[in-house]
C-alpha cells in the first residue's frame, strides 16, 4: 500500500518528558534568586583565580620570561566573562524589583523571570569551564632571545673613524677575528657597544649576535652560560653540564648559525675551542671581536686585523668635558672657559678620566673652585676626586697584569721623568741594568736584548706610547699619574720615590722626604745648589738632568749615599764635583753630559763599579786625569762625542781605553788626519762623523794581526776625503758596515788586500749609501747568501759600478734603491721635528729641496765651506716666513747677507752660552745627534 512508516509513542514517555522540561523551565523561574546568589559567588572564586595566575604571570615575566598565550587568552575571556556576568547580575536585581511590585504571577514578568533565569544557569555553566581551564601548571615560558640585543650606552664622541674602520673591516671575507686595543678607559668597551647597537640599525646577514663580558679573572663557565642564552635554553639542568659537554653544545649551536661574538675586557688568551667557539673564518663566515688593553694579546688570539683605540683628539676632549661639566657652570664666570680648558687639557684626551673629571667641576661655580682643580691635577692629581677610586684602580689592572715583577720595577721607574718627556731607550735600559732590574743575564747583549723585550711588553700593554722617533718612548701623563700613586699610596710602596719634576723649584725639598727615598727625581727643576749632607741609606737612583741654574754641589752631599747606582746630572751647569763623589762605591751610571764640567777629582778612581760614563757635549772639559779611565775597570760604554778636549790625540788615553776589557761602546770625535784604532780590541760599535780624513795609514801593522778583533759595528759617515776603509782588514768580526755619504771613496778594501780580508765575509748587512766615486764593491755572487746588503744612490752611479760578472750584478740589482733627494729631504724633516741640521756644504737645488719641506720652520744650519748659495737665498729665503735661528760655522758672506736681510744670527760663542736662546736648540740637537 506504498510506504507505510508507523511510530510507536508511549503517553507515559511523553507525559514524563514534558514534565521534565516544564520543571526545568520552572527551575529557571522559580530558582533566580537563588542561581543569581550562586553566580555572584563563583564569579569572585573566579577573579581569585584570575589574580593568582596573574601574580605568577607577573613574577614570571620579571624573570624575563613571556606569558604563555593560552594564559592570556583565559585572562580575556575572563575579564569579559566579569563584564558579563556584572551585567546579567545588575539586570535580576531590576527584575525582583519590578515582580515586588506588579506580581508575579503577571504573564510579562515570568517571560522575562524565565529568560533572566535561563541566562544565569548559562554563565554558571560558563563560569564553571573557565575555573577548570585556569588551573595552569606553567603560565609563562623562557623568551628565546633576540638576534641582536640592545645595550645601553652614555655620551659618545670621537670614536666615529675608529668605528668606521671596524665596520669596514666586518664587510671583508678574509678578516673573521678583530681585536681593539688600547689604554684603560680610553673607550674600548664603548666602542664595542656602538658596534653591538648598529646591528638593530642597519640591515645584515648574520644570524645572532652575541655580547660576553669576559672580564680581568674569567669564568669559562659563565661565559659559556651568557652564550647559550643566545643561542640555547640555560635552565639549571644545562648549568650543571661538565664544560666539555657545554662546549658541544656551543659548538653544534653556533656551526648552523651566521654569529658575531662580542668579547669584552680580555686579558689572557682563550681557547675558543674549549669555550665551544668556532673559530670565524671564510667558511663559516663569522666574525668576533675583541677588546683588550694588550696589543700582544691580539697576536696571540689570531687577530687579521689590530685596530688601536686612541686617545680622543683635543676638540673631542672639549665637547665631552663641556657635556658633563653643563652650560650653567661653564657660563657662570668668564674666567671659568679658560680655566676650564686647562683643566680639560689635564685628562689628556682619556674619556675615563674627562668624565670623571667633568662631573666632579659640574657644580663649580667660582674661578677659585678652577684654580685649586687646576693645582691639584698638575701636583698630585690621586687626591683630586674621583681619580685615587675609580680611575687609579681601573688602569692599575694593566699595571698588575705585566708578566714580572721586573716588569712592574721598570714601569715605576719610567715615572722618574718628567710629563711628555722624551725617554731614550737606550739610556733608559742602561739605568735599568745599572739599578739591577736587568741582571737575569751574564752578557750585556743578552741584558739589552730583555730591556728592548721589556720596552715592547710596556708598549703593547698601552703603558708606554712609541712616538715617530723609534729611539725613544712616552709615558701618558695620566698613565704616568697612576705609576706615581702607585708609587705614592700603595702600602710596601709609599715613601720609595721622590718625583718633583717640572716644579719651578729653586732648592732642593726637605732631606727628611730623602731618607727612605730608592729614587729621587728632580729633573727639569730650577735648583741652583746641592748643599748639605741628606741622609739616604736605600737612594740608588737620583736624576738632576736639567737644572740649568745648578752650578754646584757641595762637598759632604754624596757622603751618605752607599747604595747610588745612578747618578745624572745632564744638561745641568755644574763646573766641579764634589771630592766626595769617592764615597759612591756602588754607581754605575754616570752621566755628566752637556754640562760645563772642568775636571774630575782625584777620589773619582775610587768609581771601580762604574760601567756607564757620559761626558757627551761637555765643551769644557779640556782633560782627563792620568789613570782615571784605567781605573774604572767595569767600563762598557764611554761617550766622548764633542768632548771639549781631543781623544785621539792623547796617547795615553788611548793605552788606557786599550785596557778596558768590558768596553764594549766608544762613542767619539775624530779631529786627526791619522788614527790608529789598536785600542778597538774590544769595541762593538764605533760611530766616525762629521770630520774629514786624508787617509787611514795601516803600512805599519801586520795583516796578519787582528787589531779589531772585537769590531762588529763600523758606520762611516760623511768622511769627504777617506779613500777607502782598507784597514777593515783588521776586522775579521765585522758584521755591519754603514758607508754613508763618503764624496772620495774610491773603494771599500784595496786592492792589493781583497784576498786577505775577512771583513765582508761574515753573515750580516751592509749599507752604502751616496758615494759616487766609489766604483767597485767587495762582492761576489755568494755575498747575498751570507750577508743583506742595501746599496742606494743615483741612477748614474749604479750603472757605472764595475761587477765581478754579470751574476753578481743580477743578485744584487733587487737590493739597490735609487735615491728620492726630496723624500730624503722630507723624512730629514720629520726626523727633527723641523729644526734642520746640515752637517755639509749644500747644493743649491738641495736647499730649494730643504726649503719646500720645511715651510715657515726654525732652521739650524752647519755649514762646510761657500758654495754657490748667495744668489738662491736671495731669491728663496727673503721672499718667505723661514726663520733661521742659529747659525753655526757660517761663512762670512752668508753671515753678513743675513744681517742685511734682518735674520738673528747667533755666533758660534753665542751657541755654546747656556744664557742664549741658541742653548735650547743646542739641547735639542745633542738629544737628536
Amino acid at each position: 500500500m506504498g510506504n507505510v512508516c508507523s511510530v510507536s509513542i508511549s503517553t507515559e514517555d511523553i507525559a514524563g518528558r514534558c514534565c521534565d522540561c516544564t520543571a526545568a523551565r520552572a527551575n529557571y523561574i522559580c530558582k533566580l534568586q537563588e542561581n543569581r546568589v550562586t553566580l555572584r559567588t563563583e564569579l569572585q572564586k573566579l577573579r581569585e583565580l584570575r589574580n593568582d595566575v596573574k601574580r605568577k604571570v607577573d613574577v614570571a615575566e620579571r624573570q624575563q620570561m613571556k606569558r604563555l598565550d593560552q594564559v592570556q587568552g583565559w585572562l580575556s575571556r575572563v575579564e569579559d566573562m566579569e563584564t558579563e556576568v556584572t551585567q546579567l547580575i545588575g539586570d535580576g536585581a531590576e527584575n525582583i524589583e519590578e515582580k515586588r511590585f506588579c506580581g508575579s504571577c503577571y504573564p510579562k514578568h515570568c517571560i522575562s523571570s524565565y529568560t533572566l533565569g535561563k541566562k544565569v544557569v548559562r554563565k554558571l555553566q560558563q563560569v564553571a569551564a573557565l575555573m577548570s581551564e585556569g588551573r595552569f601548571e606553567v603560565v609563562a615560558d623562557i623568551v628565546p632571545p633576540a638576534a641582536v640585543e640592545e645595550i645601553p650606552i652614555g655620551t659618545t664622541v670621537g670614536l666615529e673613524s675608529t668605528f668606521d674602520r671596524v665596520w669596514r673591516c666586518l664587510g671583508e671575507e678574509h678578516v673573521g677575528m678583530i681585536g681593539l686595543y688600547g689604554l684603560g678607559g680610553v673607550g674600548k668597551t664603548t666602542l664595542l657597544t656602538q658596534i653591538n647597537n648598529h646591528f638593530l640599525k642597519t640591515s645584515h646577514n648574520f644570524d645572532v649576535v652575541i655580547w660576553v663580558v669576559v672580564s680581568k679573572t674569567p669564568n669559562l663557565d659563565e661565559v659559556q652560560n651568557e652564550i647559550w642564552e643566545k643561542v640555547g635554553f640555560c635552565d639549571d639542568k644545562w648549568k650543571s653540564k661538565s664544560r666539555h659537554l657545554k662546549a658541544k653544545d656551543i659548538w653544534k649551536a653556533l656551526n648552523e648559525k651566521r654569529f658575531v661574538m662580542l668579547l669584552d675586557d680580555l686579558w689572557e688568551q682563550m681557547n675558543l675551542l674549549e669555550v665551544g667557539i668556532p673559530p670565524p673564518h671564510q667558511q663559516n663566515k663569522s666574525k668576533l671581536i675583541f677588546t683588550t688593553r694588550s696589543l700582544d694579546l691580539c697576536g696571540q688570539m689570531g687577530a687579521q686585523k689590530k685596530i688601536e683605540v686612541k686617545s680622543l683628539a683635543w676638540k673631542d676632549s672639549w665637547d665631552l668635558f663641556q657635556k658633563y661639566v653643563g652650560e650653567d657652570t661653564l657660563n657662570s664666570d668668564p674666567e671659568i672657559p679658560e680655566q676650564a680648558e686647562i683643566v680639560a687639557r689635564e685628562c689628556c684626551g682619556l674619556p675615563l678620566v674627562i668624565i670623571t673629571i667633568g662631573r666632579a667641576m659640574a657644580s663649580k661655580v667660582t674661578p677659585q673652585d678652577w684654580k685649586h682643580a687646576i693645582r691639584v691635577l698638575q701636583t698630585s692629581a690621586s687626591k683630586f676626586p674621583g681619580m685615587g677610586d675609580p680611575v687609579y684602580p681601573r688602569l692599575k689592572y694593566s699595571y698588575d697584569s705585566l708578566p714580572t715583577k721586573i716588569v712592574q720595577s721598570c714601569f715605576l721607574y719610567c715615572s722618574l721623568f718628567p710629563e711628555d718627556f722624551s725617554i731614550d731607550k737606550e739610556a733608559l735600559i742602561w739605568k735599568w741594568i745599572c739599578e739591577g732590574f736587568l741582571d737575569e743575564y751574564d752578557d750585556m747583549d743578552g741584558a739589552k736584548n730583555q730591556g728592548f723585550n721589556i720596552i715592547s711588553t710596556l708598549i703593547h700593554a698601552c703603558l708606554l706610547e712609541e712616538p715617530l722617533d723609534t729611539n725613544s718612548v712616552k709615558l701618558h701623563d695620566v698613565i704616568r699619574d697612576m705609576a706615581l700613586w702607585i708609587t705614592g699610596e700603595m702600602g710596601e710602596m709609599k715613601g720609595k720615590f721622590l718625583v718633583q719634576t717640572r716644579a719651578d723649584l729653586t732648592q732642593a725639598p726637605e732631606f727628611v722626604k730623602w731618607t727612605t727615598a730608592e729614587r729621587i727625581s728632580l729633573m727639569h727643576n730650577r735648583i741652583e745648589k746641592l748643599a748639605g749632607s741628606p741622609t739616604c741609606p736605600n737612594l740608588s737612583t737620583l736624576l738632576l738632568d736639567l737644572n740649568r741654574d745648578l752650578r754646584m754641589i757641595s762637598n759632604g752631599f754624596f757622603q751618605f749615599m752607599p747604595n747610588l747606582r745612578v747618578l745624572s746630572l745632564n744638561g745641568t751647569n755644574i763646573t766641579d764635583l764634589p771630592p766626595d763623589i769617592s764615597n759612591l762605591v756602588s754607581l754605575q751610571y754616570l752621566d755628566l753630559s752637556s754640562t760645563r764640567i772642568l775636571r774630575f777629582p782625584v777620589g773619582m778612581k775610587n768609581l771601580v763599579k762604574l760601567k756607564r760614563l757620559g761626558l757627551a757635549c761637555t765643551f769644557e772639559l779640556s782633560s782627563i786625569p792620568r789613570g782615571l779611565i784605567s781605573s774604572l775597570s767595569m767600563l762598557q760604554t764611554i761617550n766622548l762625542y764633542r768632548c771639549g778636549f781631543e781623544p785621539d790625540g792623547n796617547e795615553s788615553l788611548v793605552e788606557e781605553l786599550e785596557s778596558l776589557k768590558y768596553l764594549i761602546n766608544l762613542r767619539i770625535t775624530i779631529h786627526l788626519n791619522s788614527f790608529w784604532m789598536e785600542f778597538c780590541d774590544t769595541l762593538i760599535k764605533f760611530d766616525w762623523a762629521e770630520k774629514g780624513k786624508e787617509t787611514v795609514e795601516y803600512s805599519n801593522l801586520n795583516p796578519k794581526v787582528k787589531c779589531f778583533d772585537g769590531l762588529e759595528t763600523v758606520t762611516i759617515l760623511r768622511c769627504r776625503m777617506l779613500k777607502n776603509l782598507t784597514w777593515l782588514i783588521f776586522a775579521p768580526n765585522l758584521k755591519y758596515l754603514d758607508i754613508l755619504y763618503c764624496e772620495q771613496m774610491e773603494e771599500v778594501i784595496g786592492k792589493e788586500y781583497v784576498l786577505e780580508s775577512p771583513a765582508l765575509s761574515s753573515p750580516g748587512e751592509n749599507l752604502v749609501v751616496g758615494c759616487p766615486k766609489l766604483k767597485k764593491l767587495p762582492l761576489n755572487s755568494n755575498s747575498a747568501r751570507e750577508r743583506r746588503v742595501m746599496i742606494e744612490g743615483e741612477e748614474e752611479w749604479w750603472n757605472e759600478l764595475e761587477w765581478e760578472d754579470e751574476a753578481t750584478l743580477n743578485t744584487f740589482l733587487p737590493n739597490f734603491q735609487a735615491l728620492d733627494k726630496n723624500k730624503g729631504v722630507q723624512g730629514l724633516v720629520e726626523l727633527l721635528n723641523g729644526v734642520l741640521i746640515l752637517l755639509q756644504a749644500i747644493s743649491p737645488c738641495s736647499l730649494l729641496a730643504l726649503v719646500a719641506a720645511l715651510g715657515p720652520q726654525p732652521l739650524v744650519v752647519a755649514l762646510r765651506g761657500e758654495g754657490s748659495l748667495h744668489g738662491h737665498l736671495h731669491s728663496h729665503l727673503s721672499n718667505s716666513d723661514f726663520c733661521l735661528g742659529a747659525l753655526y760655522l757660517c761663512p762670512p758672506w752668508l753671515m753678513k747677507y743675513l744681517h742685511g736681510a734682518g735674520y738673528g744670527v747667533l755666533s758660534h760663542h753665542q751657541l755654546t752660552s747656556p744664557e742664549s736662546e741658541a742653548d735650547r736648540v743646542e739641547e735639542k740637537m745633542t738629544r737628536k745627534a
